[in-house]
C-alpha cells in the first residue's frame, strides 16, 4: 500500500476531513488530497508534519490504523480472528504475537504513543532505557562475592 493511503487512512481513523486535516498541518488541501491520491510523493517534513496534525507517530503512518486497533482490542475476543496476517508486515505481526503475553504494557506504550505528548514519550523512554540497564544487571547479591565466599539470602 502507498503512502497516501495510509495518511488517508488514519485520517479517516481520526474522523477528519481532507481540509480540517491541511489546515491544522498547514499544507494545502489540494497537495493532501494528491499525496492521498499518490500524485504526489510527499516529502518527508510534509509526513511528520502530517503525523503531528493527526496525533500519531511519524512512523505510523506507515502501516493501517487498523493494526493498531489489533493491539488494543478487547482481550476476551477471540484473536485468531483478528489477526489477517497477509496483510501485517512482519514487524507489526510481532508486536501483536507479543501482546498476548504482555498486553497490558503494550496497550500503555500504545496509549502513550498516542497521546504524542514529547514530555511523556522521552520520560517514558528514560524509565524503559534504565529498567533495560537493570535487567541486564546481577541482582542476585551473592553472585557478585568473590570465589570460597558465600552470603545466604536473607528471610
Amino acid at each position: 500500500m502507498a503512502i497516501g493511503a495510509y495518511v488517508q487512512a488514519w485520517r479517516l481513523a481520526r474522523r477528519q476531513s481532507v481540509e480540517a486535516l491541511a489546515a491544522k498541518a498547514g499544507v494545502p488541501s489540494a497537495s493532501l488530497e494528491a499525496i492521498e491520491s499518490g500524485e504526489l510523493d510527499p516529502m518527508v517534513s510534509t509526513l511528520e508534519t502530517l503525523a503531528a496534525a493527526l496525533g500519531i507517530p511519524p512512523s505510523w503512518l506507515h502501516s493501517d490504523p487498523k493494526h493498531l486497533n489489533l493491539v488494543t482490542a478487547d482481550p476476551d475476543g477471540d484473536t485468531s480472528e483478528l489477526l489477517p496476517t497477509e496483510s501485517i508486515d512482519p514487524v507489526t505481526e510481532r508486536v501483536l504475537l507479543g501482546t498476548r503475553q504482555e498486553r497490558g504494557l503494550y496497550v500503555l506504550l500504545t496509549a502513550l504513543l498516542q497521546s504524542g505528548d514529547p514530555k511523556l514519550l522521552r520520560a517514558a523512554e528514560v524509565s524503559l532505557q534504565s529498567l533495560v540497564k537493570q535487567s541486564k544487571q546481577t541482582t542476585v547479591p551473592w553472585q557478585t562475592r568473590p570465589p570460597g565466599h558465600f552470603e545466604p539470602p536473607s528471610d
